[in-house]
């Protein structure tokens, strides 16, 4: 840490005792309230994390770079263009709801000076920075903590902090080949799929913030902060799940096998006329009433066990698919609740957020976007209910903010200089 950031860090920290931590327009009472996060992330895992804590009541204000702000800003299409403003990345808005953005030069002396007066007040820091940027930018975590010793610091690498590969740069797609996912997507073992969505970057934001509230948790007994690490690689073995133990326990490589269960049969997408339905039979009640149903011989050979079915795959499939081809899906799906069984389609994005039962759970919520007006996003995925069964009021969300939306705002208000020119 250099002389001229520390002097500059205490004499901003010393201007500003009376600052207040939350300036919002109330809100119903959250788990989170009164808690301040510094996201210093970029793309989607930090980002991720620190939208949870906010969709839970934290206040989370975003620092970006005075020049394009998150890296997520310019990845597209989509984009759309308001009529004033700048365009808008519908990826940024994935992952930064509920948040107030700051465009902070962290190489000049003001705007380090700011960093560290945010952080002082802060309860939380996120930040996603390859190993050892933070150090050069004169905020090692030995600082950070010393600056506020009840801080805790989320930090997310791609490959972890150490290690062989520790600091390596890490990427979704990268990070699910790396970890073996690619390996377990697909049609067969040589079509290797990428999940369809960047997973790893959102476990990893989701154990990113699960860490976050343990180690708030633990803060309330020993009054202390701490450093809490996960990885793109970490999360991604993470969600091995029977996977992970096919091979540490029984030695087994499992492999890319479409839409069929390795270990449970029928469980997967069978075609019917004119689509396909999706089935689940857990367990042996449930493949007797699908038989019934349908007037097949449960007990047939190769078909009178999961472990049968298992070991005979096309023989299930040609099975069920002779029985469901003069039906369409929806009155194959009606049949299929009547008996009991688990079944569902599939639908395309459109079709899912166009589904009441998608908006009956919250998961669309509409926000006004200081450039683009009112907009809907895909909502949190967490209700709360009090002993009696009431839904708890759900909280009125912000949208995703501009870049430097609040610079000026949060400045007064935690007593830091205007940003000078060179900042911004």
């Amino acid at each position: 840490m250099s002389e001229t950031i520390t002097e500059a860090a205490v004499s901003a920290s010393a201007a500003v005792a009376g600052a207040s931590c939350d300036a919002r327009s109330p809100q119903p009472a959250s788990a989170l309230d009164g808690l301040l996060v510094l996201d210093l992330s970029r793309a989607l895992a930090g980002p991720h994390a620190a939208m949870m804590l906010g969709d839970l009541g934290a206040r989370i204000v975003k620092v970006e770079q005075p020049t394009g702000g998150d890296d997520s800003r310019g990845w597209g299409p989509p984009f759309l263009y308001p009529n004033r403003g700048e365009r808008e990345s519908t990826y940024f808005l994935a992952a930064n709801r509920n948040k107030e953005s700051i465009a902070i030069d962290l190489k000049s002396a003001s705007g380090q000076a700011t960093l560290a007066e945010l952080v002082r007040r802060a309860d939380v820091l996120v930040e996603n920075f390859r190993t050892g940027v933070l150090d050069r930018l004169g905020f090692p975590v030995e600082w950070l903590l010393e600056l506020n010793p009840r801080l805790v610091v989320l930090s997310v690498t791609g490959f972890g902090h150490d290690g062989p590969e520790g600091g390596r740069s890490g990427y979704d797609q990268i990070a699910q080949g790396e970890a073996g996912l690619m390996s377990l997507t697909g049609s067969a073992p040589d079509d290797m799929q990428r999940v369809g969505v960047p997973i790893a970057d959102l476990l990893a934001g989701i154990y990113g913030a699960y860490g976050v509230l343990a180690a708030l948790y633990e803060r309330q007994h020993t009054g202390r902060g701490q450093v809490v690490r996960t990885s793109l690689l970490a999360a991604a073995i993470g969600a091995h799940g029977f996977q992970g133990t096919a091979w540490t326990v029984a030695g087994q490589v499992g492999r890319a096998g479409g839409n069929h269960h390795p270990s449970i049969s029928p469980y997967g997408l069978f075609r019917c006329r004119d689509g396909a339905v999706q089935i689940a039979c857990g367990n042996e009640a449930l493949w007797q009433r699908l038989c019934a149903e349908f007037d097949l011989d449960a007990t047939a050979e190769g078909m009178r066990s999961n472990n049968e079915r298992v070991a005979h795959p096309d023989l299930v499939r040609k099975t069920l698919e002779g029985v469901f081809a003069d039906e369409k899906p929806a009155s194959l799906l009606a049949r299929l609740m009547k008996a009991g069984v688990p079944a569902g389609r599939v639908r395309t994005i459109d079709e899912v957020y166009a589904w009441e039962q998608t908006r009956s759970q919250g998961l669309l919520i509409d926000v006004d976007h200081v450039s683009l007006g009112s907009v809907t996003l895909p909502g949190p995925p967490l209700r709360f209910f009090d002993a009696a069964g009431a839904e708890r009021p759900r909280r009125q969300h912000q949208a995703p903010p501009a870049l430097d939306q609040h610079g000026d705002s949060l400045r007064h208000e935690f007593g830091c200089a205007p940003s000078p020119e060179s900042d911004m």
